[in-house]
């Protein structure tokens, strides 16, 4: 039997139902998910700095847990934002601002892409997390995340993406031109139809599946609505 995937859609309706009706705040599901991808980062072996690169959506407030659980395990952690800080909103936002208050070096780079300053934020670093686009995004990255996702696939440090790498569609598999080549791809509560698309695992590298807390009783409505 194939593996249960959640579309686009239906991965929004569970965290929307998850808060809505079951009460479990969205800082519940967001902590929960960057906690989870730290658990496997430290499963895989960290032997040197993580990067983690932020956008201005969901994903970028997972990567914000995540450097503060990496921080906590004592762990060289920096974050690289693309997005004005007052651009960031919702759970994002408030992870930000819980991020700042720590000794987690936070770089800014809003919208440009400034090839020598990421260089030198990326040297000797062991992994980079990809938190640029989340499940949402369709279509070609713009301007600068495509100059910033070709510079980090250039990079020899090894990748994990958040949710799915940034430039593959979620629901279709389709990937971009420029599009994150992870070798870990963290997904939450269940995988999602684009990740097992037969040509996405050069972009996806390993997939794991990770539990966030949304009950087991919505996930089953939400699959069996189809």
């Amino acid at each position: 039997m194939p593996p249960k995937t959640l579309t686009r859609e239906q991965s929004r309706q569970v965290d929307r139902r998850a808060t809505e009706e079951y009460g479990i705040s969205g800082l519940v599901l967001m902590e929960n998910a960057g906690r989870g991808v730290t658990d496997v980062l430290c499963e895989k072996g960290i032997d040197g700095p993580v990067v983690i690169c932020c956008g201005k959506g969901n994903n970028a407030g997972d990567g914000f847990v995540i450097a503060r659980h990496l921080d906590l395990r004592s762990f060289d952690a920096r974050v690289l934002l693309w997005a004005e800080p007052a651009e960031l909103a919702g759970d994002a936002a408030a992870n930000f601002r819980i991020l700042e208050k720590t000794d987690v070096p936070i770089e800014v780079f809003a919208n440009e892409h400034d090839a020598a300053r990421l260089e030198r934020q990326l040297a000797g670093a062991a992994w980079i997390v990809d938190g640029l686009l989340g499940t949402g995004a369709r279509g070609e990255p713009r301007p600068p995340l495509d100059a910033v996702i070709d510079q980090l696939n250039a990079s020899a440090a090894l990748k994990l993406a958040i949710d799915l790498p940034s430039g593959l569609d979620c629901d279709t598999g389709q990937p971009a031109r420029h599009t994150i080549r992870a070798a870990v791809t963290c997904t939450f509560v269940a995988a999602k139809p684009g990740l097992l698309a037969p040509d996405a695992a050069q972009y996806t590298g390993e997939v794991r599946v990770l539990d966030i807390g949304a009950p087991k009783k919505l996930i089953e409505e939400v699959l069996a609505a189809v």
